[in-house]
């Protein structure tokens, strides 16, 4: 890889601070707050009334770009070397000085090195941005992720962090307490959580992908990062149209995804959100991972009391975002993922968006379940038995009729891993994972060939929702 000039400080790269005074740790503020913050968004873009007639179906355009270590010499290493593992720290080319604000520690000064991604530009303006990645980090190392999105002219806002992680937490030997970084705005963009999202008037044709290696200072291990990337999309403002549900491509499968409820763990741990309903997206990972038989071991679980189903409760611990409060931070989930391996093979996980049903079923005919991210209201999804502003669950498969069939951990709020498996009608479902962006997590490994882009299916306009819901995750 071509070495670039390297900032000597990370503080160069002006990286805000959380805000001050923040309180609320246990929300993600919605895409309405943040864009009201930007200045450029419509009111109406989150509180919708009904339309009297169906219209025409949501355009969504969605554009992923993942760099493996295959592909990663595209990018520019700063001190850093590429290798068959992927990119990793060669000789330190920075120095940062990091007092983690989550922990009673003092400051610690990281040496640095590190991998930028060719710019991208998918061919329209994105509104919303979500990086992935997948590494490994030794004691005393980490990784953050950066992303700046690019105009027309070329002009790039700051970089933004999208991530501050380390595969364990501080009581199981990592460098630093795993984060988001709320607050950061620049130049018509904001993060919220995980997501990179501009103003209506920002109108960002590229993005750029920063990833920074670090380790404590005078030492010689090393994060190896193999995986790294981002979706994004240029997502409508929610309800500005009827969504439309896609036609059935004839794939009837189920996949022997295991069965557990979230509810069983309600009051678990509070220091990773307490179980029941904080605990939506870490009971769909374990539900992954326990499928492809890469959950944790007998001796990862031991610490886990009661120890029912403990795969969920060592997933809370391993994908809880202390800034965000909670365990419903997308790409920690699917980096977890991919710390894990199956017969020897490494996970490989990653966000990414989806068109529609049509798109999903190539990857369930492949033999990959998805987890899911959706938002209705009580009576905006038939038997799910609750409403929510945010969950995730699994999709496992399609009935004869085309209908999703999932591994809901919410299902009815009952404690029961026995009614944990739903059938929901396919048009409800899709209208309420519009509301996410359709995202989902893609988890599988690494010797899995991903299916090739599905067209998006033949769409029918089904009667639209009544109003969006706030978006909140477990």
């Amino acid at each position: 890889m071509t070495a670039t000039p390297m900032p000597r400080s990370l503080q160069d790269l002006a990286e805000p601070e959380p805000t001050a005074g923040r309180t609320d740790r246990s929300r993600t503020p919605t895409r309405r707050a943040v864009l009201g913050a930007l200045g450029g968004m419509a009111v109406a873009a989150a509180t919708v009334a009904t339309p009297t007639t169906a219209q025409a179906a949501v355009t969504r355009r969605i554009a992923e770009s993942f760099w493996r270590p295959a592909t990663m010499g595209a990018g520019t290493g700063a001190g850093t070397a590429l290798g068959a593992a992927g990119v990793r720290i060669a000789q330190p080319t920075g120095r940062f000085d990091y007092r983690d604000p989550h922990r009673n520690a003092g400051t610690v000064t990281y040496e640095t090195a590190t991998w930028d991604s060719p710019v991208v530009t998918p061919g329209f303006a994105w509104t919303e941005l979500i990086a992935s990645w997948n590494a490994e980090t030794p004691p005393g190392t980490w990784v953050q992720i950066l992303v700046r999105g690019i105009d027309a002219l070329g002009t790039a806002t700051a970089w933004l962090v999208l991530g501050r992680w380390a595969a364990a937490d501080v009581s199981g030997g990592a460098a630093i307490t795993r984060a988001s970084l709320d607050g950061q705005r620049t130049a018509g963009a904001a993060v919220s959580t995980d997501t990179l999202v501009t103003g209506a008037a920002a109108a960002y044709r590229s993005w750029q992908l920063r990833v920074v290696l670090l380790r404590a200072a005078g030492t010689t291990a090393t994060p190896v990062v193999r995986l790294a990337g981002a979706v994004a999309t240029a997502v409508p403002a929610t309800g500005s149209t009827a969504e439309a549900t896609s036609r059935f491509g004839g794939t009837v499968t189920t996949l022997a995804v295991p069965t557990y409820s979230q509810e069983v763990h309600s009051g678990h741990y509070t220091a990773w959100g307490g179980g029941g309903e904080a605990w939506c997206s870490a009971t769909t990972t374990a539900m992954i991972l326990d499928y492809w038989g890469a959950g944790p071991t007998p001796a990862e679980k031991a610490w886990v009391s009661p120890a029912t189903d403990a795969q969920v409760d060592v997933a809370a611990r391993m994908v809880y975002d202390a800034e965000y409060g909670g365990t419903g931070n997308w790409p920690f989930n699917t980096a977890y993922a991919g710390t894990r391996a199956t017969a020897g093979v490494p996970l490989e996980g990653f966000v990414t968006r989806l068109a529609d049903l049509a798109a999903a079923e190539s990857y369930l005919s492949a033999g990959v379940p998805l987890g899911v991210s959706l938002s209705f209201s009580a009576d905006q999804l038939t038997g799910a038995g609750y409403g929510t502003g945010g969950h995730l669950m699994v999709l496992v498969g399609f009935d004869g009729a085309g209908n999703p069939v999932v591994n809901d951990p919410a299902s009815h709020l009952i404690a029961d891993n026995g009614r944990v498996r739903m059938t929901y009608q396919r048009g409800q479902f899709e209208r309420a994972w519009a509301e996410s962006g359709r995202t989902v997590y893609v988890i599988r490994p690494s010797t899995t060939a991903a299916p090739p882009p599905a067209p998006s299916g033949a769409r029918v306009p089904i009667s639209p929702g009544s109003r969006s819901v706030p978006r909140r995750r477990g």
